[in-house]
Formats: C-alpha cells, sequence, structure tokens
C-alpha cells in the first residue's frame, strides 16, 4: 500500500539535497516571523509571513512553548518566550565583533587583492578599527585606531551619508551605495567605501578597499565597487540579523 505523505498541504516542499532538517527551518522561521517591536502575532499571520499552514504553525509553536521559546496569550495570539531572551543575551555575551569583522575583510581582501579595512565614527573623525594587509609589495598603510576626517576618503564619506548629512554629493553616495575616492585625502590614494550597519539596521561604519591610485585608477575602482558593497551586505546581515522591513536598501535609493 503506498505510504501516506507527512507533507502539510499548502508548505513549501524541502528542497532537494538541502541536507536539513525541515522541523527545525520552519520553526526557526515562526520565531524569526516577530519584527522588531512586535509584541504578539495572530497564528494567520505567523501562517502569512512564513508561508506555512495553519497547522503546522500551530504545532510548532506549541512544540516551542514547551521549551519556553513562545508563548500563547488568553487572546490565542502568540508572542516570544523568555528563552529567546536568553539566547539573545547569551549570544551578546559571547560576541565579539572582530570575529565577524576579520573575516569578512580576509574574504574581501582574497577578492580584490587589496588592503581591506573597517571604519566607525568617533565624534568628527573616523577611526579604522580593523584592517587586512593585501598582498601587495607597494600599498596604502594605515594602523588600527588611527583617526583620519570623515569629509576626506570614501569610508568617511560613506559613513557623512548614511548618517544624513546633505548634499547632492551624499545624496549620489546613498543612491549608488558605495563611494569612490581618488587622491582627496592622500593624492597618491584611492579607495571604494560601502556602508556597514549593525543591530537595528542602524549604521555602523564603513568597509573599504585602499591602495596607490597607480594601481587603483577609476575603472578599477569601479569594477570593485560591487565586491566591496557585497562584502559590505554580507557583514551587515551578519550583525543586523535577516532582511526585514527595517533593512536599508543599500544597493539602490536609501534615506535616513
Amino acid at each position: 500500500m503506498p505510504q501516506k505523505s507527512s507533507k502539510t498541504p499548502g508548505d513549501p516542499i524541502e528542497p532537494a539535497g538541502s541536507g536539513g532538517v525541515i522541523a527545525v527551518t520552519r520553526a526557526l522561521q515562526i520565531l524569526e516571523a516577530f519584527r522588531i517591536g512586535e509584541r504578539h502575532l495572530s497564528l494567520a499571520e505567523i501562517s502569512r509571513r512564513t508561508g506555512l499552514h495553519n497547522s503546522t504553525v500551530l504545532r510548532l509553536a506549541r512544540t516551542l512553548a514547551l521549551s519556553g521559546y513562545m508563548v500563547q496569550r488568553e487572546e490565542g495570539e502568540w508572542r516570544l518566550g523568555p528563552a529567546t531572551g536568553w539566547l539573545g543575551a547569551r549570544y551578546q555575551a559571547g560576541f565579539d565583533i572582530n570575529n565577524v569583522v576579520e573575516p569578512t575583510l580576509r574574504e574581501l581582501t582574497q577578492s580584490t587583492q587589496e588592503s581591506a579595512s573597517f571604519y566607525v565614527r568617533e565624534g568628527h573623525e573616523r577611526a579604522c578599527i580593523a584592517r587586512v594587509e593585501g598582498p601587495q609589495s607597494v600599498r596604502h598603510h594605515v594602523r588600527i585606531g588611527m583617526r583620519l576626517p570623515l569629509d576626506l576618503g570614501a569610508p568617511g564619506r560613506v559613513i557623512l551619508a548614511f548618517s544624513g548629512e546633505t548634499g547632492a554629493t551624499y545624496e549620489d553616495i546613498r543612491r549608488r551605495g558605495y563611494h569612490i575616492s581618488m587622491g582627496e585625502r592622500e593624492p597618491q590614494v584611492s579607495s571604494v567605501a560601502a556602508p556597514v550597519f549593525g543591530l537595528n539596521w542602524r549604521l555602523l561604519g564603513s568597509m573599504c578597499i585602499s591602495g596607490p591610485t597607480a594601481r587603483l585608477n577609476k575603472s578599477v575602482l569601479e569594477a570593485n565597487a560591487r565586491t566591496v558593497m557585497d562584502a559590505a551586505n554580507r557583514l551587515s546581515y551578519a550583525l543586523a540579523g535577516e532582511r526585514s522591513i527595517e533593512t536599508p536598501k543599500v544597493v539602490s535609493t536609501w534615506h535616513p
């Protein structure tokens, strides 16, 4: 006799060869359905956001509730449980930003063969808090902890743009999602930078590659702009979480 399928009608089919456990994936989808600031959701809304059948959502929500990850209110709606808070607290206690930033910079250096840096705002300056040197013998040197002007160089301009600085230059940076600088701070240094966002999709800093203008001319910088933006986006997702309605449109038009 043919066996009955265990799948619920209306639920997405598990991708072939995914190597994952579909029940775990679906449970995580339910937890991630809650957006920042939302206190509770109806079963129907969770079902709509996850694409899962109501009965599947109910079964998984009840299972999560057994471990304190979800709680059902008297009105029938669901909210995240205290176990999710403890999980977040443990993550934050053991989180070191350099464990995420440095590998991303290293990947960017390997892709571009140029030095990669990560800058954050310190008052009216930008500070280099992470850097991976490129393999080239002739390169632009910056020390970790070094402070530089915000209004000179691609990394600083990007920070200003995505902090809400007004003017045509910064509107263009927000529209493109990156900025190219050639000889702006130092006559023979070029760079291309893109924004990086942290928790709640607030601007955290900027990521860039830099090097001598003789090697990084405009066409090379433009060719590498997408690579820098992709690396900055990957780092943003790692620091801020999955894409949501709060996610800035980094590679298109974004207005703070």
